[in-house]
């Protein structure tokens, strides 16, 4: 059995995207390899992988060609992210373009590319959350101390884009790493997930002018929650991909067990899962990107970005574990590659709003819809 599922799962982000393109991010993903995860302090940064994107212009794929940016869109950048995640290659390109740098460009900042993230200070969203929750900030809008948890690459971050509240609202700083207290932390898959904590009357000389509205928080909180969707679904391609190669190289009682109807069943559940995914994403995707060039609205993005989330964390589910049904014993050991593709699934999934949260958040939107107004937010 070869791979014509993955392949065409794989290839519908792909169709708006320069093929040579494609081929380029395959290369360098495929060529760096799996980034080494140490067992007590996670994966760390490589700084020669950095590097080259740097030179290669994709470490600021999005930005403005006229600030040194790529000038590309978020289907690019999902196509980048989603041969990295493919290639379980760790490096928090979505973290330094699609979120810090493309909230500094609204705050009319041009950020270089020296590694950046963002941490939403008071909030600190923890594991169980069920989504984004500001609602304690205008309680904490006096206290000096703010802290945000599971910060991607906080450690490894040049400076980090800090956001809280304030009595007039929503404030802003590019602060330098050094001036932050940073606690390492790890997600499922060992990658840093930071606590930060800030002393925000010794930031008072780098914040921002603007201030920033909680529709742009909101904006924020969908644009990382699809970047986690994009890999989730190269996640999930990538188990496909596993269980594949594996079902069709394993004999048992003299033939393939790729032959046995109930591993047929399997991989077919597997496979239609997986094409949820990655069309509930790429559907997700293409809204983001009109939604940045200014074409559409943001209830029609925060509609795309529920759908693609809840189908994605409910296919996770169920292709994590027939993977590793399918794979038996060998598939839970460390020498083989199909735990650090269920691992970013499962991490991937619980990061920016639960399952349930998406799955209440697709419900409220369609609802609010109405009977009028439902088959035009599913269609456009």
């Amino acid at each position: 059995m070869s791979d014509p599922i993955t392949t065409a799962t794989a290839n519908d982000l792909s169709s708006s995207v320069d093929p040579d393109l494609i081929a380029t991010f395959r290369d360098l993903a495929t060529a760096h390899g799996p980034s080494v995860r140490d067992p007590e302090s996670g994966l760390d940064l490589d700084l020669a992988l950095w590097s080259r994107l740097e030179e290669l212009g994709l470490a600021r794929l999005t930005g403005a060609e006229a600030d040194g940016g790529s000038g590309a869109t978020w289907q690019e950048s999902a196509a980048l992210l989603t041969q990295l995640a493919l290639a379980g290659v760790a490096a928090p390109v979505g973290e330094h373009d699609l979120l810090a740098g493309w909230l500094l460009r609204r705050c009319g900042v041009s950020a270089d590319a020296r590694l950046r993230t963002v941490a939403v200070l008071g909030a600190g969203a923890t594991e169980d959350s069920d989504g984004p929750d500001h609602a304690d900030h205008a309680e904490r809008a006096d206290r000096p101390d703010r802290i945000a948890r599971a910060v991607p690459w906080a450690r490894d971050a040049h400076s980090v884009a800090c956001l809280w509240q304030e009595r007039a609202g929503w404030r802003i700083a590019d602060v330098p790493a050094d001036r932050l207290r940073i606690t390492p932390g790890l997600n499922l898959a060992g990658e840093p997930r930071d606590e930060v904590t800030a002393d925000l009357a010794s930031l008072g000389d780098l914040a921002l002018p603007e201030i920033l509205s909680e529709a742009t928080l909101r904006e924020l909180d969908l644009r990382a929650a699809l970047l986690r969707a994009v890999q989730l679904a190269a996640a999930l391609e990538s188990c496909l991909s596993l269980t594949l190669d594996h079902v069709s190289t394993r004999v048992q009682f003299g033939r393939a067990i790729s032959r046995f109807q109930a591993v047929q069943h399997t991989l077919a559940q597997v496979a239609a899962e997986t094409a949820l995914a990655r069309a509930a994403t790429d559907a997700a995707v293409r809204v983001a990107t009109r939604r940045d060039a200014g074409t559409t609205g943001l209830d029609d993005l925060a509609f795309a970005v529920a759908v693609a989330r809840s189908c994605a964390g409910h296919a996770a589910s169920l292709v994590v574990r027939r993977a590793h049904q399918m794979h038996g014993a060998i598939g839970t050991t460390l020498e083989h590659p199909l735990h650090r593709a269920t691992l970013a699934a499962l991490a991937w999934r619980s990061e920016h709003g639960s399952t349930q949260h998406w799955d209440a958040q697709v419900a409220a939107l369609a609802s609010a819809a109405g009977g009028e107004g439902l088959w035009p937010l599913i269609t456009r």
